[in-house]
């Protein structure tokens, strides 16, 4: 390919909506261009790209035991129906009526399409286990595409569906597919990826793993712990506080406005209400009362999406609600809530104590108002909440003598610093990192909620298990170029890159120098190499800004000087200190054996 005929223009100034650098350097590079919002459409060296991920992706699934398949990218509304999903997912799933008037959606993901490809074929246990995949266009219609293809609406996806009559082969298939993806992002040029303990959302499930690149670019949260290893996402990561102090327990009335704890004589503050005109947050709570935040009980609230009634989550104040842990313990959606007069809820003002006793007095039963605690409270004393009055709050809240009996969960998002769950030592870290592939064992979710079933050797009926195994390809390659580059564009991988060799004719309106360079284009082509020739007659500034761009590794010079040497000059994109002048009769030798050097370092072992 000579670069002068190659379609898409490059550009030197960074548009001003990109965030992150994949982003920019993908428009100024003449990867991607802009079609409407989360949608794009791919230019030459991005084809070229993501079709040598694909074939990497294909090796390592077909190596996994996976056969290729294709689903349509529209599918009938009654396969979304039958999961349920049709109307538990929300705006996302883009859903249209045709010229028939046959409801219909676009595909975001292929659960339903895979159960009803072998729903018949699965029939018997002996066709067990089998694992398939597909790389198609997928449209999720994300409300805030950002980042270029970090996030967007219209993508193409490898996904891939195992099917098992056990669980100990549903393991043993997510433990091959977890090393298919280890291999695949290190063959794609980047082995820093890590998988992390995730939510399975809306696919469902009891485990999942999300592979994660960290970068200050990425929009997930990862809690690490470098002492023993763990690793979550922040959705899915556990939240441990601090034990509560010996002693606390249910306590008994005093008359000196302290009550004592009947086990230990621990004296415990009474609950007293105090004027706190115009403290409406815990920030104005703390320097009202000189206190932390630690010591305080906040109450955030939400209203479910289905009928709008109230959850009410006692917290501690120096916590932050990991809404995704709330959504999962209520079955369903929810948004912040929004407080009216008649919602029996003082806002600014909101304590655990007159509420929970009011719902104890009613045995527990409000249609319109949720309790919940979180386990940062369980066992605490001495807090500060609120009154459920207009300018007063409570100091001295117990929680078990308060609220007895109240059941504690955890909702509260990890923190820097904070303990870990598994080594217990207060080591946690949180970086930022782009989802780059997730897996997932889904069980019986979609087989049972789509009746599909085989039967077994002794003729009774059961339930397939199911896996799911999902990478984004665009997001992919985005996330390559995010981890490897400089301030002038991109420095792809050997195995991905859009061309192996980017061969520069250094002052082409002279003949012998152009003559040179065609022969070596030539030669190369004819020896398998992948080449991009520019020949084009314009300044050494304009070729080298233009293939840096590029970000092709190996970069080949053919100048006056050069020539007048007998060799051809050869430097690694990124890498300048590597770069020698090779001989003209042994360049196509050397490229070859560099080619092959840099593969090899980016072969799994």
């Amino acid at each position: 390919m000579k670069l002068a005929n190659l379609i898409g223009d490059r550009f030197r100034e960074t548009p001003s909506d990109c965030v992150v650098e994949s982003h920019a350097l993908m428009l100024r590079g003449g990867y991607i261009k802009y079609v409407a919002n989360g949608i794009y459409s791919s230019l030459p060296p991005l084809c070229r790209i993501t079709r040598k991920i694909e074939q990497i992706i294909r090796e390592e699934m077909d190596a996994a035991g996976g056969q290729e398949v294709q689903f349509p990218v529209v599918l009938p509304a009654s396969y979304w129906q039958e999961s349920g999903r049709y109307d538990s997912v929300g705006n996302e799933l883009l859903r249209f009526t045709d010229r028939n008037g046959s409801p219909m959606v676009l595909g975001m993901t292929h659960e339903e399409a895979a159960v009803a490809l072998v729903r018949e074929y699965g029939a018997t246990y002996s066709r067990y286990p089998f694992l398939f995949y597909q790389i198609q266009t997928k449209f999720r219609d994300e409300a805030r595409p950002r980042a270029g293809l970090i996030r967007v609406r219209e993508f193409t996806m490898k996904d891939a569906y195992s099917f098992h009559t056990s669980q100990e082969d549903l393991e043993a298939c997510y433990r091959r597919c977890h090393s298919a993806y280890e291999r695949i992002f290190a063959r794609a040029g980047i082995p820093e990826v890590i998988s992390v303990a995730s939510d399975s959302g809306m696919m469902g499930g009891n485990l999942s793993h999300e592979f994660m690149l960290l970068t200050p670019a990425g929009e997930d949260s990862i809690v690490l712990c470098p002492s023993c290893g763990y690793r979550a996402n922040m959705e899915a990561a556990e939240c441990i506080t601090e034990a509560p102090s010996e002693g606390i327990c249910a306590s008994e009335g005093r008359t000196d406005g302290h009550t004592e704890c009947a086990a230990s004589s621990l004296l415990l503050p009474a609950l007293t209400e105090v004027s706190t005109p115009g403290v409406h947050t815990i920030d104005e709570l703390c320097a009202f009362l000189g206190i932390t935040a630690a010591q305080c009980c906040k109450a955030v609230v939400y209203q479910r999406n289905r009928d709008d009634s109230y959850v009410v989550l006692f917290i501690r104040g120096d916590l932050d609600v990991n809404e995704t842990k709330l959504t999962n313990r209520l079955g369903e959606e929810v948004h912040p809530g929004e407080i009216t007069e008649g919602s029996g809820l003082q806002a600014g003002f909101i304590g655990p104590a007159a509420l929970y006793a009011g719902l104890r007095k009613n045995s527990g039963e409000n249609a319109d108002l949720t309790i919940l605690f979180d386990r940062s409270l369980k066992g605490a004393t001495g807090l500060v909440c609120g009154a459920n009055r207009a300018d007063f709050h409570y100091t001295g809240l117990c929680m078990e003598r308060d609220c007895p009996d109240a059941s504690y969960e955890d909702f509260a998002k990890a923190q820097e610093g904070g303990i870990c769950p598994v080594c217990g030592k207060h080591s946690l870290t949180i970086s930022r990192g782009i989802e780059v592939g997730n897996i997932f064992q889904l069980g019986t979710k979609y087989s049972k909620a789509m009746h599909m079933q085989y039967v077994d050797a002794d003729g009774a009926a059961h339930y397939p298990l199911m896996g799911c195994y999902g990478i984004g390809i665009g997001r992919l390659a985005a996330s390559v170029c995010e981890a490897h580059h400089d301030e002038y564009g991109p420095i792809w991988p050997i195995t991905i890159a859009p061309w192996q060799v980017h061969l520069c004719c250094m002052r082409s309106d002279n003949a012998e120098v152009h003559a040179m360079a065609d022969a070596l284009y030539d030669e190369l082509q004819r020896a398998g190499v992948e080449v991009l020739y520019d020949d084009r007659n314009v300044s050494a500034g304009v070729m080298f800004s233009d293939a840096d761009l590029l970000g092709i590794p190996i970069r080949l010079i053919a100048s006056p000087r050069n020539r007048k040497e007998g060799c051809v000059e050869m430097t690694l994109r990124g890498n300048k200190a590597d770069t020698c002048k090779i001989p003209a009769d042994e360049i196509v030798l050397r490229v070859r054996e560099k080619i092959s050097a840099l593969t090899a370092a980016l072969q799994p072992e």
